[in-house]
C-alpha cells in the first residue's frame, strides 16, 4: 500500500467519523439512572430495536471505517501496543508507532520512553513521561549545537596546511 493510498483512506476515515453519531443507550437522555454508554436494545417494544422513524439509529456496519485504515493513527503510522522494552525491538520506526499499555507503571514507562527516544520510535501516549522526553530532546539539541558542523570541519582542515612531500625530501638531502 502506497503512502498516497493510505493518506486517502485516513481522510475517508476522518470524514466517516465526523458524520458518525454518538451512540447512547435508549432514553439515557431522559433518566439519570440510565447510563449513556451504548447497550443493545432488547425490549419487546423498544423503538430503537424496531428502528422507528424519529428515534436514534443503532450502530451498524455502514458506520465503520475502511478496513486498511482501522488500526492506523492519523499520522499514518500503525499503532503497536508496548508493555516492556523488549517489545520496542519489534517496531519499525518508519511505519509503526508505540502505544504504551495502560497497566505499565511509571518506572517502566519512563524506561520505555527513554529507549524509544534512543531508537527514534514515536510514542503516542507519553503522558507522565512527557518531561523525560522533553529533557532528552533538549540534551540531544545541546549535543548537536556543541558538535562542529561539516563546514566547520572542512574549514579547520583547510587551515592546517600539510607540508608537501617534495619539501620534506629536500630538507633531508641538506642534512647529509
Amino acid at each position: 500500500m502506497t503512502a498516497g493510498h493510505l493518506k486517502r483512506l485516513i481522510k475517508i476515515k476522518r470524514e466517516i467519523s465526523a458524520r458518525r453519531p454518538k451512540f447512547v443507550q435508549v432514553e439515557s437522555w431522559r433518566y439519570v439512572r440510565v447510563p449513556s454508554n451504548w447497550h443493545r436494545p432488547r425490549g419487546l417494544d423498544d423503538k430503537v430495536r424496531k428502528r422507528v422513524k424519529g428515534w436514534q439509529r443503532p450502530p451498524c456496519i455502514g458506520y465503520g471505517s475502511p478496513r486498511l485504515a482501522r488500526d492506523v493513527h492519523p499520522s499514518g503510522l500503525v499503532e503497536v501496543q508496548v508493555h516492556n522494552i523488549g517489545d520496542l525491538a519489534l517496531i519499525d520506526p518508519e511505519t509503526q508507532a508505540a502505544r504504551i499499555g495502560r497497566t505499565v507503571g511509571t518506572r517502566k514507562r519512563n524506561a520505555i520512553v527513554e529507549e524509544a527516544l534512543r531508537r527514534n520510535i514515536r510514542v503516542l501516549n507519553l503522558g507522565k513521561s512527557r518531561q523525560i522526553a522533553e529533557l532528552a530532546k533538549a540534551e540531544k539539541e545541546k549535543e548537536e549545537a556543541e558538535m562542529p558542523s561539516e563546514e566547520d570541519k572542512e574549514k579547520a582542515a583547510e587551515e592546517v596546511e600539510p607540508v608537501p612531500e617534495d619539501e620534506e625530501e629536500e630538507g633531508e638531502d641538506e642534512d647529509k
